[in-house]
């Protein structure tokens, strides 16, 4: 591992692409620090330090997680890359929906730059629309217990706010788009990993005051919990690498044909269906429809909507059941989107492919979804787990929401796809120049 590191710097234009990457990442780390006018950050930090140690942020915590901190700090990159992922999210579901956005996307070259050219413009509406209900929302001392956040309210301050965050994350999908034309992996994951891991630092003081090893009447938690957290950490990570890199693997033959004097097919290959297709994307869903109510509640005093939306907040059964479930939902929704068996036997079909003992075309189409259907099931019941390990982690070892984050959910299935899709690109240029990779035997495989 280390020398394939020392290797990495060997070769010009890997060096030149990890230099440049790095250094994109530092700036999206310096504005993650820079203040929005017009706020108290004190005050806005101490209030979600409170929310920190009961719901880990059930209202804008996502969002304060996808941001990296800015959030907590309503700094110029506060809304993160958020609202690009939505839209990158909205964009995917509209074109498999909608006939003349699944046209424009198999024009190849031309039709993936409109589609992407689509999802800016809906990244700049949706930071519009969001930034100004953080406006309205930062204005209310009474949701923040009392805090005044903001120093003097009014249609200046939104207008100033609106401005200043929708401009920050339209500069961070242009940091994310530089990285992945000059830099390595994919520019926009590497910014949200680069926001979450950033969240480490904190986390581990918080477990150091937590085990307080030189006072130990302070100490909350014991070293023999410190090791039960260490092992499940091991245990989580491992067990979170082989779920994102399993496949099922369906042997598909194909048939020998001559055109001329040339002979096509005869070859056998096989079809990986992932056994998580959906990914992240299935917890990002769930998460932001269990939040709505608690979002409406905020803005809508109404007694019974209020005593619904503290039903659905981290921690209580009725959460924690309806969480899971629509994490499983969605897992099969998703693949459903982008998973088509009908287009893809087709395909086979008209390429002389079949898969042995399973006739070409409708045939074909049921089989592949019936194994897809059966290995999503055990893909979405473990994103469900993972999803919800960390309330488990909090409630049974007593440790700050913020610290029990690492041990599943968004964040570390986030963190193990990215850094699996950055080696396995920076193991491609080694292996191009003759180098050793990361591992002596095989390969590292993506996410996709």
């Amino acid at each position: 591992m280390f020398s394939a590191l020392v290797n990495s710097f060997k070769i010009p234009d890997l060096k030149k692409r990890l230099l440049m990457t790095a250094f994109i990442l530092a700036i999206y780390r310096v504005g993650c620090y820079v203040p929005t006018p017009g706020i108290d950050g004190n005050a806005l930090a101490q209030f979600f330090a409170q929310v920190a140690k009961t719901q880990g942020g059930a209202l804008f915590g996502i969002i304060n997680m996808f941001s990296g901190g800015a959030m907590e700090r309503l700094t110029i990159f506060a809304l993160g890359i958020m609202p690009y992922i939505s839209s990158s999210i909205i964009m995917q579901l509209l074109t498999a929906v909608i006939p003349a956005l699944e046209k424009i996307a198999k024009e190849g070259k031309a039709g993936h730059e409109k589609i992407t050219q689509l999802t800016r413009y809906g990244t700049v509406g949706l930071s519009l629309v969001q930034s100004f209900f953080i406006a309205l929302w930062l204005e209310n001392p009474a949701r923040f217990e009392g805090l005044k956040i903001v120093l003097d309210p009014g249609w200046g301050f939104r207008i100033l706010t609106v401005l200043t965050l929708t401009t920050g994350t339209i500069f961070i999908m242009w940091l994310g788009e530089q990285i992945q034309e000059r830099g390595i992996g994919n520019g926009i994951s590497l910014v949200i990993t680069a926001g979450i891991i950033s969240r480490i630092p904190s986390a581990m003081h918080q477990l150091f005051v937590l085990l307080s090893p030189f006072s130990p009447s302070r100490r909350q938690i014991q070293p023999f919990t410190l090791i039960i957290m260490a092992v499940f950490l091991v245990a989580v990570v491992f067990s979170v690498i082989m779920i994102t890199q399993g496949q099922r693997k369906i042997p598909v033959q194909y048939a020998r044909r001559i055109v001329g004097r040339k002979i096509y097919g005869g070859q056998a290959t096989y079809i990986p269906l992932k056994v998580d297709t959906s990914g992240v994307i299935a917890i990002i869903f769930a998460q932001s429809l269990i939040l709505f109510p608690a979002t409406l509640a905020s803005f809508i005093p109404n007694p019974g909507f209020q005593r619904l939306a503290e039903g659905l907040i981290r921690g209580h059964a009725l959460y924690t059941i309806i969480y899971a479930l629509l994490i499983i939902f969605f897992c099969y929704f998703y693949t459903a989107i982008v998973f088509n068996p009908l287009d893809l036997s087709e395909n086979m079909k008209k390429y002389g492919g079949f898969i042995p003992g399973i006739r070409p075309g409708a045939p074909t189409a049921e089989y592949l979804d019936y194994i897809m259907t059966r290995i999503t099931l055990f893909g979405a019941v473990f994103i469900a787990f993972i999803a919800i390990f960390p309330d488990f982690i909090m409630a049974w070892l007593k440790v700050p929401y913020l610290v029990a984050s690492f041990f599943g959910g968004t964040g570390i299935l986030i963190i193990v796809g990215v850094m699996l899709d950055t080696l396995k690109q920076i193991e491609s240029h080694l292996l191009t120049h003759h180098y050793e990779g990361f591992i002596k035997s095989g390969h590292i495989r993506g996410r996709r």
